[in-house]
């Protein structure tokens, strides 16, 4: 009885591990139409969430350098050279929760893919887990300009608005291959919490945090990103 059990087990586990390799490797070929952070969303909506949700993917060259260096910048600025998962955050975030606080969420862009992709918005050591699991595959299976590119397409920029090319079209009225190293930053700067932060009026935090994001940007320089 344990034997067939303990068999059982590891064909569901060998089950799920290919079924997870073909979603990471689909990503090579295929666009995500939909994923579980919008998924949430369009079930458990916010009171300010709109009827109308605005998305247009657009390849990494269709988006403007300035986006690309913007959000690498703001966001993970190790993403050029790490394989998707930030050990010192984690280890510092188990810290952090053994010590009462809230347990901290995804600190670099491939764990911010892997998360919006695939799992739910709940803060927990299982589902920090499956995030780092998905990074690893991510970091494997695909290239640093692609899981660059399925960040900037399905990140949300402010409620329903979801990917660059919307969000250039909804906050400055053209094309995200358009985007100004100013404009970049000020996207660049609602990603943490597009519910929270707006850019008009902007408040005196998101002034200095676009500024900041701009000065970071210069200091790695424009060739900083040389992806493949």
């Amino acid at each position: 009885m344990l034997k067939r059990l303990g068999k059982g087990l590891l064909w569901l586990f060998v089950g799920i591990m290919i079924s997870a390799e073909i979603m990471v490797l689909a990503l090579r070929w295929i666009d995500p139409p939909i994923w579980a952070w919008r998924i949430h969303r369009s079930i458990d909506p916010p009171s300010s969430y709109p009827q109308q949700i605005n998305h247009d993917w657009r390849g990494i060259d269709e988006i403007s350098p300035n986006m690309s260096l913007a959000v690498v910048a703001a966001e993970d600025q190790k993403f050029p050279v790490h394989w998707g998962i930030d050990f010192a955050s984690i280890w510092q975030a188990v810290k952090d929760n053994q010590q009462g606080s809230r347990l901290r969420g995804a600190s670099t862009i491939t764990q911010q893919t892997a998360k919006n992709l695939w799992l739910w918005p709940s803060q927990s050591y299982w589902r920090k887990a499956l995030e780092a699991g998905f990074s690893l595959m991510l970091e494997l299976n695909l290239s640093k300009s692609r899981i660059l590119e399925v960040y900037l397409n399905i990140a949300e920029y402010g409620p329903g608005i979801y990917g660059v090319e919307a969000a250039s079209q909804h906050y400055f009225k053209h094309s995200s291959k358009r985007l100004s190293r100013e404009q970049a930053a000020s996207l660049a700067a609602l990603l943490p919490s597009p519910y929270r932060y707006q850019l008009w009026p902007r408040s005196a935090y998101i002034n200095q945090r676009i500024l900041w994001i701009s000065q970071q940007m210069r200091q790695l320089g424009g060739n900083y990103l040389d992806l493949k």
